[in-house]
């Protein structure tokens, strides 16, 4: 397995590149089967639609307004995440910002928090009247601007997916050879300069990666844009599910997924050459000077805004607390366990089934191995209520025993996150050089014990990394969790959904509390592993 890889590195052919072997060509593609088999229900449903019908329903002024919204949505999200993520990670690996080690980790930490929970705590804090207008009501303020609509939107989930981008540029930038910049100042290029021609297409590789990954949860997401009162692709779904409107609810699913499309093929012409730069490595950084108080105003107004704004929100919650509500609302540690069980099952399960993705996509220039690669991202745009009601129309076919069982709601969380688990594996197999594994070949291994004992150690931090990221994204999972659970199965989500639905924000304290604290833990295992250590 180690002598077929793209040979990518310094002194070799891009172009060059071996045939893949048969069981790992048949492997990637079994996974990218198993992730696009949801869309086999919609296609299908869609094909029961008369084709008068689909043009009509296609047509109508408001799907056009469904389409333009969640495109300005995502164009404006991404964006702004690569202008918050991007210039938080080199602050906090190429300069001498004071502190570096707490800004690393109070920057990444808004990943920790649902966006749901995030907007349910800005429309509480920030609505016209909500705590903030009380705050400034002594000084005569009445009402505050409306946060509902896209400038909400767009900041809510910018505050939260943000971190995507930040910790794929800070990974960049660690692994990066500085020396490179070096050779620039000397050739009489300024600091702007030098990072436009030397260090912009070093991390534009792994920008693209975050940017990818952040502009598909903004596509997909459905709490965000349904708190904040904003139609998008999303929102509009659920409402036609729920008034029983399938044929429209599917149609809007299949643009959907067109649109994943689009954005797949944007990120693959965005991404670029990935040959890795080998070399020294300069210990030097770039000294902020007068910029040093604006540079932390700006780290601690981001981290400030992502995480105050909602524990402040919580802990005001927690205070509502009551004791005499429902006992099905009374919050039981089991919840917690039921979520850290399915979360880690569906970590492990995701690892695995990237392996071979990943592996083939980063030693194998092919295309057949491209597109397995970006099959494993559809179903992390397909939104969760969508791919929820499609698992269980295939679990009802079925029957006993994939039908509301663990086993099914664990593979729609390997489907839905399973892009993280590639992303992070894909990016650690080609920063190996693919002269060790050849060296050990050299030395009677076999490609299989080659790499078992050489690859598989120097990418392991991309795999506990990309576990992580797994775990962290399935312990926030709302809508497949609620669809999909078995019947007496609960969750931390489910009870702070039931909680919040139900008006009783204080019971929905404490489990919020709870995943904030088992997210931030696999957050902590993020910082470490993933070759961005806080150093």
């Amino acid at each position: 397995m180690a002598t077929e890889q793209r040979t990518t590195t310094e002194g070799g052919d891009p172009d060059e590149q071996t045939d893949a072997p048969l069981g790992l060509t048949v492997a990637s593609g079994a996974v990218a089967a198993a992730v696009v088999l949801p869309l086999l229900w919609l296609v299908k449903t869609s094909l029961d639609v008369g084709f008068t019908q689909a043009v009509s329903l296609l047509t109508r002024p408001t799907t056009l307004t469904v389409f333009v919204n969640s495109t300005v949505l995502v164009t404006l999200s991404t964006a702004a995440c690569v202008l918050l993520g991007v210039p938080l990670a080199y602050l906090t690996v190429r300069t001498d910002l004071p502190f570096r080690r707490f800004w690393t980790v109070a920057v990444s930490l808004p990943l920790v928090i649902p966006s749901y929970i995030g907007a349910f705590a800005f429309v509480s804090a920030f609505s016209p009247r909500g705590g903030f207008q009380r705050f400034l009501a002594p000084f005569g303020v009445e009402r505050l601007p409306e946060i509902y609509g896209l400038e909400g939107t767009v900041l809510v989930l910018t505050l939260y997916t943000y971190p995507y981008v930040y910790i794929t540029a800070r990974a960049s930038l660690k692994s990066m050879d500085t020396t490179l910049i070096d050779a620039a100042r000397t050739l009489e290029h300024g600091r702007w300069e030098a990072f436009k021609r030397v260090t912009v297409p070093q991390i534009r590789p792994a920008v693209a990666a975050g940017a990818l990954l952040a502009g598909l949860y903004v596509l997909s997401d459905f709490g965000t844009p349904s708190i904040m009162r904003y139609d998008v692709f999303t929102r509009v779904i659920f409402v036609e599910f729920g008034a029983f409107g399938q044929d429209m609810a599917t149609l809007l699913s299949l643009q959907l997924v067109g649109v994943t499309f689009v954005i797949l093929w944007l990120e693959s012409r965005i991404r670029g050459d990935e040959r890795t730069s080998a070399g020294g490595r300069s210990r030097d950084v770039v000294p902020l000077g007068k910029w040093k108080l604006p540079a932390m105003a700006f780290c601690a107004a981001v981290a400030g805004l992502a995480l105050v704004v909602p524990l402040a929100i919580l802990v005001t919650w927690l205070g509502t607390s009551s004791a005499s509500v429902n006992q099905s609302l009374a919050f039981r540690w089991q919840y917690a366990l039921n979520s850290v069980s399915v979360s880690t099952a569906a970590a492990l399960v995701a690892v695995v089934a990237g392996v071979p993705v990943a592996y083939l996509s980063a030693r194998h220039g092919d295309r057949l191995s491209s597109y397995f690669e970006r099959a494993t991202y559809v179903g992390y745009a397909v939104p969760g209520v969508v791919l929820g009601l499609a698992l269980v129309y295939f679990g009802s076919s079925v029957g006993a025993p994939i039908y509301q069982s663990l086993y099914l709601l664990v593979f729609a969380y390997v489907i839905r996150f399973l892009p993280q688990a590639v992303g992070s594996l894909r990016a650690s197999f080609l920063r190996v050089d693919p002269s060790l594994p050849e060296a050990a070949r050299t030395l009677g291994r076999t490609s299989v014990g080659a790499f078992r004992h050489v690859t598989l150690p120097l990418v392991a931090p991309g795999l506990f990394g990309g576990a992580a990221l797994v775990f962290l994204t399935t312990m926030k999972e709302l809508p497949a969790t609620l669809l999909l659970r078995p019947p007496e199965f609960k969750t931390l989500v489910t009870h702070i959904w039931a909680a919040y639905g139900s008006g009783y924000f204080g019971q929905a304290a404490i489990p919020a509390l709870v995943l904030l604290f088992v997210s931030g833990l696999s957050m902590l295992v993020i910082i470490t592993q993933e070759g961005y250590d806080v150093k």
